[in-house]
């Protein structure tokens, strides 16, 4: 016999040697499970019959390993709402108990891919691995595991970063009418963390495949997709996947706030997640109150939004800051679900409909949006304008409404016109165009002093971009002062307002030889 089958042998020796002491030593032991029956099966539920030990918010699994979730616990059955498709479910068929809330997989190898809610991937590229697992449902960290909101969140978008400032840890709604523009300020946002360290979380609920389908494609085109994650419970997904979509997103973007990193989250959008829950407790027979929501309509929101804030040293330091975006009907902010969110978040912006006509975009309304965190977040260079400028928009605004009632107007009136209808012109910003912050005060101080007054509005947009370039050729330096987070010296204003009035002389000269001409 050679070596090698003296090796051979003796290995198969000891392998089944191994085999018959595990064989011997094992002690089988019976062990109950807990089987029920389904009863019926509806739009998105089932009732089953048995499973007398079962946990509220338990995860069960049908035939066919389809999962649902317990929602209801009633004296003689289980109302279940379905996380997958159920067409194939019958009344008869077994259910058991999985013993676990519903979890769902976190970490590092997430970023970059789009997936479902429980973490299945939707993007064609293999199975999601991840080493961890954390339940959906949490509670919001306490107040003492809480730190100050005092770091920007910039987007980008002038008119926010000036007027209506976000920072890190916040909780900021987005409303408005359909077709007004919120996502946009929410993927504009996005791409505007490009560099700056703050993972993104996309979560859609209920909405269109198409939709989603542009979002992820222009994510990719601008590079966006490196740090961001996107969720995805479709308008075709049962309403019990789109009613934990918000929830599961979260968790997952906790992981990371619990590891020292800033996140940012996107509802898009919580109407869809108000009408999923509608739906889910209708169709299991819960109490209806008022637009036929169920009682805690407020609460399934507030334990959400909650989570979302900035953790203390000792937590981490990490932060989460999250995007909620609505749908109103009709201009009407005060109605059920608006008036629910507004109460519980830390400020909205609004997106008005009459703007977006008239294209002023974004189309924010400054008078109806707010940020009650509000100056304590923003970088100390916007300190320098934010005041004045808020302060001559908002009576812009109240005077352009009167003088539509007239045409004698003195002096002191139609100057401030003048002046708002520049602000207003050099507060528009296309999509896809995130500005960084020493443009923005570049531009913003220019419009403040007065420089854009004799300008035509057509040449405003022009002037714009010459002060963007003269600015970040000829005084790097003060970019870098302003984006460290150093304070708008008089030295540095009197330097850009300088450039600006260079640039702006030249544009009217040329204006005044084609005029000639």
């Amino acid at each position: 016999m050679s070596q090698e089958e003296q090796l051979l042998e003796s290995f198969l020796n000891d392998t089944f040697t191994t085999f018959d002491d595990v064989l011997t030593s094992h002690q089988p032991q019976l062990a109950s499970q807990e089987i029920g029956i389904v009863k019926s099966v509806g739009q998105g539920i089932a009732r089953v019959a048995g499973l007398p030990q079962v946990k509220s918010e338990e995860v069960v699994r049908f035939v066919g390993n389809g999962l649902g979730m317990v929602f209801n616990l009633d004296p003689d059955e289980v109302g279940i709402i379905l996380l997958d498709k159920s067409e194939h479910l019958k009344a008869g068929y077994e259910v058991r108990r999985t013993g676990r809330v519903l979890d769902v997989p976190v970490g590092r190898t997430l970023l970059g891919r789009v997936i479902d809610p429980l973490g299945r991937p939707l993007d064609g590229g293999g199975p999601v691995r991840s080493s961890q697992r954390r339940p959906a449902e949490r509670e919001a960290p306490g107040i003492m595991d809480r730190a100050p909101v005092t770091v920007p969140l910039q987007t980008g978008i002038k008119v926010i970063d000036a007027l209506i400032p976000i920072g890190r840890g916040q909780r900021e709604l987005i409303l408005g009418d359909r077709q007004t523009g919120k996502s946009s300020i929410a993927l504009d946002t996005i791409i505007n963390q490009k560099g700056k360290g703050v993972i993104c979380i996309w979560c859609a609920i209920g909405q269109r495949s198409s939709a989603v389908a542009k979002l992820i494609a222009d994510l990719q085109k601008y590079e966006a997709m490196e740090y961001s994650l996107v969720v995805v419970a479709g308008g075709e997904e049962p309403p019990g996947l789109q009613y934990i979509a918000p929830y599961a997103a979260t968790a997952m973007g906790e992981y990371f706030m619990e590891q020292g990193r800033d996140v940012l989250i996107i509802y898009d959008d919580l109407t869809s997640h108000a009408r999923a829950y509608r739906e889910l407790s209708l169709l299991l027979r819960r109490p209806p109150g008022r637009e036929a929501f169920p009682g805690d309509i407020f609460y399934i929101h507030s334990r959400l939004l909650e989570r979302s804030t900035h953790l203390n040293s000792e937590g981490g330091g990490g932060s989460l800051t999250a995007l909620p975006i609505l749908e109103t009907e009709a201009q009407n902010i005060s109605a059920y679900i608006p008036t629910n969110l507004i109460s519980i978040t830390d400020g909205q912006i609004y997106l008005s409909p009459n703007l977006f006509q008239k294209n002023i975009v974004p189309a924010v309304d400054v008078g109806k949006s707010v940020s009650r965190v509000g100056g304590k977040t923003q970088l100390p260079a916007y300190r320098a304008v934010a005041a004045d400028l808020r302060l001559s928009y908002t009576q812009f605004e109240e005077l352009e409404v009167f003088s539509r009632f007239g045409t004698r107007l003195d002096e002191a009136t139609r100057k401030t016109l003048e002046r708002g209808r520049r602000v207003r012109e050099i507060l528009k910003q296309n999509q896809y165009q995130p500005m960084p912050v020493p443009e923005q005060i570049a531009v913003l101080l220019a419009v403040t002093s007065g420089l854009f007054d004799n300008l035509e509005i057509g040449s405003i947009a022009d002037a714009e971009k010459a002060i963007i370039q003269a600015v970040s050729q000829k005084l790097p330096e003060v970019c870098d002062r302003i984006e460290s987070g150093e304070k708008l010296s008089d030295n540095d204003r009197t330097a850009i307002l300088d450039i600006a009035r260079e640039v702006i002389e030249e544009i009217l000269q040329i204006n005044v030889v084609d005029s000639t001409d």
